[in-house]
């Protein structure tokens, strides 16, 4: 059996209290905690190897180069990809933002359509935006259904001869929909548009593999994989990778400048402008360690009760109504309870010591789907209990009776 106890040992911040209360911490699709072992990693390499990667002939520069690309290597393996595919950035949205500007500028054009699926986060969404009012393209829309169903039925209708890029999530961050992306990346394969695949939640929820998914970018953070802030990765096939213009110039990037011509480095260098954050690449090579050690079908059956526990305990209180309803939907929850301001019931739960979401989630066009404007989230991960699933519960329940 999977043992969650011994799990929560290893993350330092949760046996900590919020406002004297023990922290139920539900807000993991935001960002994860972090368990020990990437603290120690981080805090020793700022210790004990602190030196620039890439620049230097002297020990602590070699040492932290050789991690930080045995960490690509790492990461590269677990998402079934090549380590030359795998560019460090400084999260998703970064990665996204360096395939619509480096790829999407310079094969967009006027006439073209982008399609975008309705339930992206901004991040995979205002890109594709910018990219089409810039180059005089369309913005096209795959919609889904009130039970958070992508309508890929619709792809048709949507796809033609002009289409460059198709833009879906993986996994939605408010409706925990997992799209079944086989039939989307096949239908933009056939009229030959790239796929560009948000995989910040599906990454954590069911892990990845690029090759057999298909696609041809693929994009997600490290702090929502129990890995440090501000590092992220971006996936791209080796092909398309080298075709494309670097999106930030600078040192790294470079093979040889001049005042005539400059020549890039090779991939994945080119897209790796400037001092790179070589730390928390490091360090989200260590959560990918601490990861592959867990056995990964125990923790999907575990976060698959929570899911289960969480839907039948909230579907129990009167008035609450859950957004999100597809059989094979990750562990996120976002819902609103009938004459409640979101607002309002995550601060109450906050003084108890629930962390939940409220808001729009960066994903507004999903608030404007259902007609709201905002919702609560619970977001689970492999840390979380039975028990605070019942506390959540309890919690909704006592801000409703002092909110109506």
């Amino acid at each position: 059996m999977f043992d969650v106890e011994k799990i929560r040992a290893q993350f330092p911040i949760l046996a900590r209290t919020v406002y004297g209360k023990p922290l139920v911490y539900l807000d993991s699709g935001a960002t994860a905690q972090k368990p020990q072992c990437v603290i120690d990693t981080v805090n020793r390499l700022h210790c004990e190897l602190n030196a620039n990667v890439h620049r230097g002939a002297h020990y602590l520069s070699e040492e932290m180069t050789e991690r930080y690309e045995a960490a690509r290597e790492r990461i590269a393996r677990f998402i079934g990809g090549e380590k030359e595919e795998v560019v460090f950035t400084a999260g998703a949205t970064a990665s996204l933002n360096t395939v619509a500007y480096a790829w999407g500028m310079s094969h967009v054009g006027p006439g073209d359509n982008v399609v975008v699926s309705e339930m992206e986060h901004h991040s995979n969404l205002v890109p594709w935006q910018m990219v089409a009012q810039h180059k005089g393209a369309e913005l096209r829309m795959l919609p889904f259904d009130d039970a958070g169903r992508l309508m890929t039925e619709r792809l048709p209708e949507l796809l033609d001869s002009r289409t460059k890029v198709v833009a879906v999530t993986q996994a939605s961050n408010t409706l925990g929909t997992r799209p079944d992306l086989r039939p989307v990346i096949d239908a933009a394969h056939a009229v030959g548009a790239v796929v560009v695949v948000d995989g910040c939640q599906g990454v954590v929820h069911g892990g990845a593999d690029v090759a057999a998914l298909g696609c041809d970018f693929y994009a997600f953070s490290g702090h929502k994989l129990y890995g440090p802030t501000g590092i992220g990765v971006l996936w791209g096939r080796r092909e398309l990778l080298e075709e494309m213009p670097p999106f930030l110039c600078g040192g790294d990037m470079v093979d040889r400048v001049s005042f005539e011509r400059t020549t890039y480095a090779p991939v994945p260098l080119k897209f790796e402008a400037g001092t790179a954050n070589f730390i928390g690449a490091i360090g989200l090579g260590e959560a990918v360690r601490f990861l592959e050690e867990l056995p990964l079908d125990e923790v999907e059956a575990h976060e698959a009760n929570l899911l289960r526990a969480a839907t039948e305990r909230l579907q129990s209180i009167d008035g609450l109504r859950i957004y999100g309803s597809t059989p094979d939907k990750c562990a996120i929850v976002s819902f609103n309870i009938e004459g409640v301001h979101p607002y309002d019931l995550g601060m109450i739960l906050d003084k108890i010591g629930i962390a939940v979401r409220t808001g729009q989630h960066c994903a507004e066009p999903v608030m404007a789907h259902f007609g709201v404007t905002g919702m609560c989230r619970a977001s689970l991960a492999l840390y979380n209990t039975e028990a605070e699933i019942e506390a959540l519960g309890a919690g909704i329940e006592r801000a409703v009776r002092m909110l109506r």
